[in-house]
Protein backbone atom coordinates (compact mmCIF):
# COMPACT_ATOMS: atom_id res chain seq x y z
CA UNK A 1 0.00 0.00 0.00
CA UNK A 2 0.93 3.92 -0.49
CA UNK A 3 2.81 4.17 -3.49
CA UNK A 4 2.24 0.74 -4.74
CA UNK A 5 0.52 -1.95 -4.07
CA UNK A 6 0.98 -5.50 -5.79
CA UNK A 7 -2.31 -8.15 -7.13
CA UNK A 8 -2.89 -11.57 -7.53
CA UNK A 9 -5.92 -13.72 -8.27
CA UNK A 10 -5.38 -17.00 -6.16
CA UNK A 11 -9.43 -18.55 -7.08
CA UNK A 12 -11.71 -16.48 -9.63
CA UNK A 13 -15.47 -18.09 -8.60
CA UNK A 14 -17.10 -15.25 -10.67
CA UNK A 15 -14.70 -13.87 -13.05
CA UNK A 16 -14.65 -10.71 -10.83
CA UNK A 17 -11.73 -11.52 -8.50
CA UNK A 18 -9.44 -9.56 -10.24
CA UNK A 19 -11.40 -6.68 -10.79
CA UNK A 20 -11.70 -6.43 -7.21
CA UNK A 21 -8.72 -6.63 -6.37
CA UNK A 22 -7.76 -4.00 -8.47
CA UNK A 23 -10.40 -1.77 -7.24
CA UNK A 24 -9.31 -2.19 -3.55
CA UNK A 25 -6.06 -1.12 -4.35
CA UNK A 26 -7.11 2.48 -6.30
CA UNK A 27 -9.37 2.75 -3.42
CA UNK A 28 -6.37 2.76 -0.80
CA UNK A 29 -4.60 5.36 -2.96
CA UNK A 30 -2.20 3.52 -4.96
CA UNK A 31 -0.99 4.68 -8.27
CA UNK A 32 0.83 1.84 -9.25
CA UNK A 33 -0.76 -1.65 -9.22
CA UNK A 34 2.16 -4.81 -9.91
CA UNK A 35 1.18 -8.12 -10.93
CA UNK A 36 2.41 -10.73 -8.92
CA UNK A 37 1.98 -14.32 -7.62
CA UNK A 38 1.45 -15.07 -4.02
CA UNK A 39 4.75 -17.33 -4.41
CA UNK A 40 6.85 -14.64 -6.03
CA UNK A 41 5.19 -11.75 -3.54
CA UNK A 42 6.67 -13.34 -0.40
CA UNK A 43 9.72 -13.90 -1.80
CA UNK A 44 10.44 -10.58 -3.05
CA UNK A 45 8.79 -8.98 -0.03
CA UNK A 46 11.07 -10.59 2.42
CA UNK A 47 14.14 -10.42 0.52
CA UNK A 48 13.63 -6.52 0.17
CA UNK A 49 13.10 -5.44 3.65
CA UNK A 50 16.38 -6.95 4.58
CA UNK A 51 18.01 -5.35 1.12
CA UNK A 52 18.46 -2.09 0.20
CA UNK A 53 14.24 -1.68 1.60
CA UNK A 54 15.96 -1.26 5.13
CA UNK A 55 18.76 -3.66 6.12
CA UNK A 56 21.17 -2.98 3.90
CA UNK A 57 20.67 0.84 3.51
CA UNK A 58 21.47 0.75 7.21
CA UNK A 59 24.38 -0.85 6.91
CA UNK A 60 26.10 1.14 4.07
CA UNK A 61 25.12 4.42 5.86
CA UNK A 62 27.02 2.96 9.12
CA UNK A 63 29.72 1.59 7.21
CA UNK A 64 30.41 5.31 5.17
CA UNK A 65 29.86 7.35 8.28
CA UNK A 66 32.83 5.38 9.78
CA UNK A 67 34.92 5.66 6.80
CA UNK A 68 34.29 9.43 6.25
CA UNK A 69 34.58 10.23 10.06
CA UNK A 70 37.71 8.54 10.29
CA UNK A 71 39.28 10.05 7.62
CA UNK A 72 38.68 13.39 8.70
CA UNK A 73 34.94 14.45 8.24
CA UNK A 74 33.29 16.40 10.69
CA UNK A 75 30.49 14.36 12.25
CA UNK A 76 27.82 16.92 10.69
CA UNK A 77 29.10 16.35 7.13
CA UNK A 78 29.29 12.65 7.40
CA UNK A 79 26.16 12.22 8.31
CA UNK A 80 24.50 14.56 5.51
CA UNK A 81 26.94 12.77 3.05
CA UNK A 82 25.43 9.67 3.72
CA UNK A 83 21.80 9.37 5.64
CA UNK A 84 20.90 12.46 4.17
CA UNK A 85 22.22 12.51 0.38
CA UNK A 86 20.89 9.21 0.44
CA UNK A 87 17.03 9.58 1.75
CA UNK A 88 17.04 13.15 0.22
CA UNK A 89 18.86 13.89 -2.98
CA UNK A 90 19.02 10.75 -4.08
CA UNK A 91 15.71 9.50 -3.60
CA UNK A 92 14.39 12.24 -5.19
CA UNK A 93 16.55 12.07 -8.42
CA UNK A 94 15.79 8.42 -8.52
CA UNK A 95 11.96 8.77 -7.91
CA UNK A 96 11.49 11.43 -10.45
CA UNK A 97 14.47 10.49 -13.25
CA UNK A 98 16.02 7.10 -12.48
CA UNK A 99 19.08 6.45 -11.42
CA UNK A 100 21.08 7.09 -14.27
CA UNK A 101 20.28 10.91 -13.45
CA UNK A 102 21.94 10.80 -10.55
CA UNK A 103 25.04 9.95 -12.74
CA UNK A 104 24.39 12.09 -14.93
CA UNK A 105 23.89 15.34 -13.02
CA UNK A 106 27.67 14.87 -10.90
CA UNK A 107 30.67 16.67 -12.45
CA UNK A 108 33.25 14.87 -14.42
CA UNK A 109 35.40 14.18 -11.30
CA UNK A 110 32.25 13.08 -9.26
CA UNK A 111 31.53 10.64 -12.26
CA UNK A 112 34.83 8.85 -11.63
CA UNK A 113 33.95 8.71 -7.82
CA UNK A 114 30.78 7.21 -8.43
CA UNK A 115 32.46 5.10 -10.55
CA UNK A 116 34.94 3.46 -8.19
CA UNK A 117 32.41 2.89 -5.97
CA UNK A 118 30.32 1.38 -7.48
CA UNK A 119 32.38 -1.18 -8.89
CA UNK A 120 34.12 -1.89 -5.65
CA UNK A 121 30.87 -2.32 -4.04
CA UNK A 122 28.32 -4.08 -6.50
CA UNK A 123 29.57 -7.75 -5.93
CA UNK A 124 30.06 -7.16 -2.23
CA UNK A 125 26.40 -6.52 -2.23
CA UNK A 126 25.28 -9.18 -4.35
CA UNK A 127 26.98 -11.71 -2.18
CA UNK A 128 25.06 -10.77 0.91
CA UNK A 129 21.83 -10.29 -1.49
CA UNK A 130 22.01 -13.67 -2.84
CA UNK A 131 22.31 -15.12 0.30
CA UNK A 132 19.71 -13.70 1.76
CA UNK A 133 17.15 -14.40 -0.94
CA UNK A 134 18.11 -17.99 -1.30
CA UNK A 135 17.55 -18.03 2.25
CA UNK A 136 14.27 -16.73 2.01
CA UNK A 137 13.15 -19.04 -0.64
CA UNK A 138 14.35 -21.84 1.33
CA UNK A 139 11.91 -20.65 4.34
CA UNK A 140 14.96 -20.58 6.53
CA UNK A 141 14.40 -16.60 6.70
CA UNK A 142 10.98 -16.96 8.04
CA UNK A 143 11.63 -20.10 10.48
CA UNK A 144 14.52 -17.45 11.93
CA UNK A 145 11.49 -15.09 12.48
CA UNK A 146 9.66 -17.27 14.36
CA UNK A 147 12.48 -18.52 16.53
CA UNK A 148 13.31 -14.97 17.29
CA UNK A 149 9.86 -14.28 18.05
CA UNK A 150 10.06 -16.83 20.99
CA UNK A 151 13.05 -15.54 22.40
CA UNK A 152 10.75 -12.50 22.95
CA UNK A 153 9.72 -14.61 26.25
CA UNK A 154 11.45 -16.13 29.10
CA UNK A 155 11.50 -19.59 28.22
CA UNK A 156 14.26 -22.69 29.38
CA UNK A 157 15.56 -20.72 32.44
CA UNK A 158 17.24 -18.25 30.29
CA UNK A 159 16.30 -14.60 30.06
CA UNK A 160 13.99 -12.96 27.04
CA UNK A 161 15.27 -10.83 24.48
CA UNK A 162 13.43 -8.57 22.74
CA UNK A 163 14.37 -6.39 19.92
CA UNK A 164 16.58 -3.50 21.30
CA UNK A 165 16.60 0.11 19.87
CA UNK A 166 18.62 0.67 16.79
CA UNK A 167 19.53 4.44 16.93
CA UNK A 168 21.48 5.20 20.44
CA UNK A 169 24.57 5.47 18.78
CA UNK A 170 26.72 8.58 17.76
CA UNK A 171 26.07 8.17 14.69
CA UNK A 172 22.04 8.68 14.89
CA UNK A 173 22.59 11.12 17.92
CA UNK A 174 24.20 13.35 15.33
CA UNK A 175 21.93 12.95 13.19
CA UNK A 176 19.44 14.56 15.73
CA UNK A 177 21.42 17.41 15.65
CA UNK A 178 21.55 17.51 11.90
CA UNK A 179 17.47 17.30 11.32
CA UNK A 180 17.04 20.37 13.89
CA UNK A 181 19.13 22.61 11.89
CA UNK A 182 17.94 21.27 8.53
CA UNK A 183 16.05 24.11 6.38
CA UNK A 184 12.56 23.15 5.49
CA UNK A 185 12.53 21.12 2.07
CA UNK A 186 16.37 20.92 2.11
CA UNK A 187 17.20 17.72 -0.05
CA UNK A 188 21.04 17.56 1.60
CA UNK A 189 23.84 17.25 -0.92
CA UNK A 190 24.78 14.75 -3.85
CA UNK A 191 27.77 12.78 -2.69
CA UNK A 192 29.58 10.87 -5.71
CA UNK A 193 31.06 8.13 -3.33
CA UNK A 194 27.52 7.70 -1.31
CA UNK A 195 26.01 7.83 -4.54
CA UNK A 196 27.62 4.89 -6.17
CA UNK A 197 27.43 2.82 -3.35
CA UNK A 198 23.74 3.02 -2.81
CA UNK A 199 23.17 2.50 -6.88
CA UNK A 200 25.35 -0.55 -6.81
CA UNK A 201 23.21 -1.71 -3.79
CA UNK A 202 20.14 -0.91 -5.91
CA UNK A 203 21.73 -2.82 -9.33
CA UNK A 204 22.87 -5.68 -7.22
CA UNK A 205 19.07 -6.20 -5.92
CA UNK A 206 17.17 -6.11 -9.34
CA UNK A 207 19.85 -8.19 -10.86
CA UNK A 208 19.22 -10.70 -8.10
CA UNK A 209 15.55 -10.91 -8.47
CA UNK A 210 15.81 -10.27 -12.74
CA UNK A 211 18.16 -13.58 -12.67
CA UNK A 212 15.24 -15.33 -9.81
CA UNK A 213 12.27 -15.16 -12.59
CA UNK A 214 10.89 -11.95 -11.03
CA UNK A 215 9.03 -9.40 -13.40
CA UNK A 216 10.21 -6.10 -14.46
CA UNK A 217 6.73 -4.03 -12.40
CA UNK A 218 7.85 -6.19 -9.09
CA UNK A 219 11.62 -5.48 -9.44
CA UNK A 220 11.23 -1.83 -9.40
CA UNK A 221 8.61 -2.22 -7.08
CA UNK A 222 10.76 -3.69 -4.12
CA UNK A 223 13.85 -2.47 -5.58
CA UNK A 224 13.22 1.10 -5.88
CA UNK A 225 9.97 2.11 -5.77
CA UNK A 226 9.48 1.49 -1.89
CA UNK A 227 13.16 2.38 -1.08
CA UNK A 228 13.46 6.03 -2.42
CA UNK A 229 9.28 6.73 -2.06
CA UNK A 230 7.81 4.41 0.88
CA UNK A 231 10.57 4.39 3.12
CA UNK A 232 13.90 6.58 3.08
CA UNK A 233 10.85 8.95 3.78
CA UNK A 234 10.95 8.12 7.39
CA UNK A 235 14.68 8.06 7.59
CA UNK A 236 14.87 11.19 6.49
CA UNK A 237 12.47 12.92 8.91
CA UNK A 238 13.25 11.08 11.75
CA UNK A 239 16.27 8.79 11.58
CA UNK A 240 16.63 4.55 11.03
CA UNK A 241 15.03 3.63 14.05
CA UNK A 242 11.80 5.22 12.69
CA UNK A 243 11.75 3.85 9.54
CA UNK A 244 12.86 0.10 10.55
CA UNK A 245 10.62 0.29 13.54
CA UNK A 246 7.71 1.40 11.94
CA UNK A 247 7.33 -1.67 9.54
CA UNK A 248 6.00 -5.40 10.47
CA UNK A 249 7.59 -7.60 13.11
CA UNK A 250 9.28 -9.59 10.31
CA UNK A 251 10.84 -6.70 9.15
CA UNK A 252 11.97 -5.29 11.75
CA UNK A 253 14.27 -8.57 12.74
CA UNK A 254 15.34 -9.17 9.01
CA UNK A 255 16.66 -5.63 9.14
CA UNK A 256 18.69 -5.74 12.23
CA UNK A 257 19.99 -9.18 11.07
CA UNK A 258 21.23 -8.27 7.94
CA UNK A 259 22.36 -4.79 7.99
CA UNK A 260 25.17 -5.76 10.24
CA UNK A 261 26.44 -8.43 7.16
CA UNK A 262 26.21 -5.43 4.69
CA UNK A 263 28.23 -3.11 6.69
CA UNK A 264 30.82 -6.12 7.39
CA UNK A 265 31.40 -6.73 3.78
CA UNK A 266 31.32 -3.39 2.28
CA UNK A 267 33.93 -2.42 4.87
CA UNK A 268 35.73 -5.49 4.79
CA UNK A 269 35.66 -5.84 0.86
CA UNK A 270 34.67 -2.75 -1.03
CA UNK A 271 36.34 0.02 0.85
CA UNK A 272 39.33 -2.27 1.03
CA UNK A 273 39.42 -2.29 -2.44
CA UNK A 274 39.02 1.24 -3.08
CA UNK A 275 41.80 1.95 -0.84
CA UNK A 276 43.88 -0.61 -2.56
CA UNK A 277 43.65 0.98 -5.59
CA UNK A 278 41.48 -1.55 -7.29
CA UNK A 279 41.06 -0.86 -10.74
CA UNK A 280 37.04 0.05 -11.85
CA UNK A 281 35.49 -2.90 -13.32
CA UNK A 282 34.38 -1.47 -16.45
CA UNK A 283 31.65 -3.69 -17.69
CA UNK A 284 29.69 -3.46 -14.91
CA UNK A 285 29.90 0.22 -15.53
CA UNK A 286 29.23 -0.68 -18.91
CA UNK A 287 25.93 -2.95 -18.08
CA UNK A 288 25.24 -0.41 -15.05
CA UNK A 289 24.49 1.99 -18.51
CA UNK A 290 22.59 0.15 -20.78
CA UNK A 291 20.51 -2.36 -18.20
CA UNK A 292 16.63 -2.66 -19.86
CA UNK A 293 15.86 -2.05 -16.14
CA UNK A 294 16.38 2.17 -16.76
CA UNK A 295 13.47 2.41 -19.13
CA UNK A 296 11.02 0.22 -17.38
CA UNK A 297 12.12 3.05 -14.63
CA UNK A 298 11.30 5.63 -16.83
CA UNK A 299 7.74 4.64 -17.48
CA UNK A 300 7.08 4.26 -13.61
CA UNK A 301 8.77 7.84 -13.52
CA UNK A 302 5.85 9.30 -15.82
CA UNK A 303 3.19 7.90 -14.01
CA UNK A 304 4.52 9.37 -10.56
CA UNK A 305 2.02 11.05 -8.80
CA UNK A 306 3.00 14.76 -8.16
CA UNK A 307 2.65 14.70 -4.51
CA UNK A 308 5.60 12.76 -2.08
CA UNK A 309 4.77 10.63 1.36
CA UNK A 310 4.03 12.87 4.15
CA UNK A 311 5.41 11.47 7.54
CA UNK A 312 3.31 13.74 10.44
CA UNK A 313 5.00 12.93 14.14
CA UNK A 314 1.10 12.27 14.69
CA UNK A 315 0.03 10.29 11.45
CA UNK A 316 -1.77 7.10 12.78
CA UNK A 317 0.66 4.79 10.94
CA UNK A 318 3.60 5.86 12.95
CA UNK A 319 3.89 3.52 16.22
CA UNK A 320 2.42 4.89 19.57
CA UNK A 321 6.20 4.85 21.27
CA UNK A 322 7.87 6.03 18.10
CA UNK A 323 5.59 9.59 18.16
CA UNK A 324 7.22 11.22 21.04
CA UNK A 325 9.98 13.61 19.67
CA UNK A 326 10.25 15.86 16.89
CA UNK A 327 14.19 14.76 16.06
Amino acid sequence: MGPSSSSYTLQDVDGRAADVALGWSVALGSPFTFATTLEQEYKSDIFGERGILLGAVHGIVESLFRRYTENGMSEDLAYKNTVECITGNISRTISTQGMLAVYNSLSEEGKKEFETAYSASFYPCMEILYECYEDVAAGSEIRSVVLAGRRFYDKEGLPSFPMGKIDQTRMWKVGERVRKTRPAGDLGPLYPFTAGVYVALMMAQIEILRKKGHSYSEIINESVIESVDSLNPFMHARGVSFMVDNCSTTARLGSRKWAPRFDYNLTQQALVAVDNGAAINRDLISNFFSDPVHGAIEVCAQLRPTVDISVPEDADFVRPELRQSSN
